[in-house]
């Protein structure tokens, strides 16, 4: 294995997209974004046929030029995607990787008054767009969506709320059961904000103003900042954290619309959504810091509630943390590309 590169039997090609629905977002990001679009082996050789299509989207504070990272002894998802369809594990796919970074580590795939049309720019610019520039299935039962962490959770509520576009779903680790992943690390944040006077935004000035992630509260802010502004932004942007910033006591209105977001209480109202995907992958490590493998469960068990068919599910805990598991991509990536191919 080289540890730079390696060749591809399909392609990567590399483009800009230039969103109407981010332009003039509140965080004022980029509304031209990166977009990367695998091609399998033989695309070139047959015009007239047509694939199926899974798009990748990442967890938080990523973006597309993550997958170019890699890891000692192990290569990166476009590549160990590559050898999926060049070994004949799958039938051939476009694969589709998204952008939808913002200032504060990411969106969460929704459309939030603190971030902007980040679910809307994928499902109304993003997916035309791809439609109208390569040879795809134009249809939900030929087009996935998977991530890891909260691109988990984007894969998880995406197809809920647009199965007219998503028939497939692949979550790794994906944010769910919020009581679980996000309500431990209130209490954090109030020890941590004792120094900024319990004013989350004197953080953000001051994370801002040095090099990142160089004080120990950086991630744990960061991220109960990056969650409220997607999940509990008001209508001017302004995001309300679910919990008093010096008492620690939970608000609970605002907690209420975070827990609106949880995968797990959205399942009931899109049983019908959930019904009509032909395949959804969940998995998770069973000593996820953040508990995701009891959300992992808790999601598999309210989809069965609602009448999932467990043929339809492939569900699996295995030994690992957080962190390190994109062995796991390729798995699900031919498992998906199996139930979505014509």
């Amino acid at each position: 294995m080289l540890p730079w590169s390696a060749d591809f039997a399909g392609r990567l090609e590399e483009h800009v997209v230039s969103s109407e629905l981010l332009r003039g977002n509140p965080l004022k990001d980029p509304h031209e974004r990166p977009l990367l679009v695998y091609v399998p082996p033989g695309y070139d050789d047959e015009p007239d046929r047509r694939y199926p299509s899974v798009y990748v989207i990442t967890g938080f504070t990523g973006h597309v030029g993550i997958w170019r990272n890699r890891m000692p002894y192990r290569q990166p998802f476009p590549e160990t995607a590559d050898a999926v369809f060049a070994s004949g594990q799958a039938p051939p796919a476009i694969v589709v990787f998204v952008d939808a970074w913002t200032a504060h580590g990411g969106s969460q795939y929704v459309d939030s008054p603190g971030t902007g049309k980040y679910h809307s720019y994928i499902c109304d610019e993003v997916v035309p767009w791809v439609d109208a520039h390569y040879r795809t299935l134009d249809a939900p039962e030929h087009r996935a969506i998977s991530g890891k962490s909260s691109g988990g959770y984007g894969a998880m509520i995406t197809p809920m709320l647009r199965p007219d576009l998503f028939g497939a779903l692949a979550t790794h680790a994906g944010d769910a059961l919020f009581e679980y992943c996000y309500l431990p690390e209130f209490p954090k944040c109030v020890r941590f904000l004792r120094k900024y006077d319990g004013d989350i935004t004197r953080w953000w000035d001051d994370f801002n103003a040095r090099v990142s992630f160089t004080k120990p509260e950086d991630m744990e802010l960061l991220n109960v900042l990056g969650m409220a502004v997607c999940y509990s932004a008001r209508s001017d942007g302004t995001p309300e954290l679910p919990f008093d910033p010096v008492t620690g006591v939970l608000r609970p209105d605002v907690w209420d619309r975070w827990l609106a977001w949880d995968p797990v209480r959205m399942v009931p109202d899109h049983a019908a959504a959930m019904r009509s995907q032909r395949a959804i992958w969940i998995d998770g490590g069973t000593r996820d810091e953040w508990f995701l493998d009891i959300g992992a469960e808790a999601f598999h068990r309210a989809l069965l509630d609602a009448g999932v068919s467990p043929d339809a599910i492939h569900f699996e805990l295995f030994d690992a943390g957080h962190g390190g598991i994109d062995y796991r991509y390729p798995l699900a990536l031919a498992w998906l590309c199996e139930r979505i191919a014509p």
